[in-house]
């Protein structure tokens, strides 16, 4: 019998999956942070995370704070300068993925995480773009982890931090941007892959107990789904039982962390 699981449990094992052994990943903090390291501690242990503050091959035991935890360095084969990070490993193309998180998503895949309103006079202003653009813009392919609501999936963003398809069609290959793009984008209700022409997101998989119904009302444009829509496979014993282990492991670190 399959063990109970939480929406964010399915997103996180979701994600995690396609992240495949031996591949150099570029992981963002939060969301895309923990998926990796799950897939790390799963089933792709020769994975490269690559972090954006110089860390290569990052082996932490807990989840980092962010991109500056120390526990990042520590358990690095290596630490470069940032600089090292942009240019010669995703620029110059050594990176096969980047895990994003999104404030905002549109439905070509482009990323918001800067301002909520107008950039001049914001209603939100949000922690910005970090390494977010380069990476959407150089990563061989890219994967996108976000909670999916009408407020995070808008027909039209606030500002467009990181591209993913611009406005559909080409228009990716005519600006000049070298990666393949977002190649899914995985959300505690569905996996959505870009169409093959159009590049619009559209719904591949459907996550367990989730209907259709449930999917539209919380996506802020006519979302389409596949002709051949699957369901996801659901997390296994494995699976949950590392996650959980990951997340318990971070609460206690974090918790005496703030004590001392």
């Amino acid at each position: 019998m399959t063990a109970a699981f939480s929406n964010e449990e399915m997103m996180t094992v979701a994600a995690a999956r396609m992240l495949p052994d031996g591949a150099v990943c570029f992981v963002g903090i939060g969301l895309p942070s923990t998926a990796a390291n799950l897939a790390r501690l799963t089933h792709a242990p020769e994975a490269v995370l690559v972090y954006e503050s110089g860390p290569i091959g990052a082996r932490p035991p807990v989840l980092p704070l962010s991109i500056g935890d120390g526990i990042l360095a520590e358990t690095a084969d290596t630490v470069v300068s940032t600089p090292e990070i942009f240019r010669y490993w995703l620029q110059a193309g050594r990176i096969d993925v980047g895990f994003l998180g999104a404030a905002q998503l549109d439905r070509f895949g482009n990323i918001n995480t800067t301002v909520i309103g107008s950039y001049h006079n914001p209603k939100v202003r949000l922690p910005g773009a970090g390494g977010a653009p380069e990476i959407s813009s150089s990563a061989r392919e890219v994967l996108i982890v976000v909670s999916q609501s009408k407020r995070t999936f808008v027909e039209r963003l606030d500002f467009i931090t990181s591209a993913g398809f611009l406005n559909g069609g080409d228009e990716r290959q005519k600006a000049g941007l070298p990666g393949k793009g977002p190649v899914a984008v995985i959300t505690d209700l569905c996996i959505l892959r870009p169409d093959r022409n159009t590049r619009e997101l559209t719904v591949s998989h459907i996550h367990p107990g989730v209907t259709r119904e449930t999917i539209s009302a919380n996506t802020g444009w006519a979302v389409r789904f596949a002709s051949a829509c699957e369901e996801t496979a659901p997390p296994n014993a494995h699976e949950l039982e590392v996650l959980r282990a990951l997340k318990a492991r971070t609460a206690a670190a974090h918790a005496e962390g703030e004590a001392a």
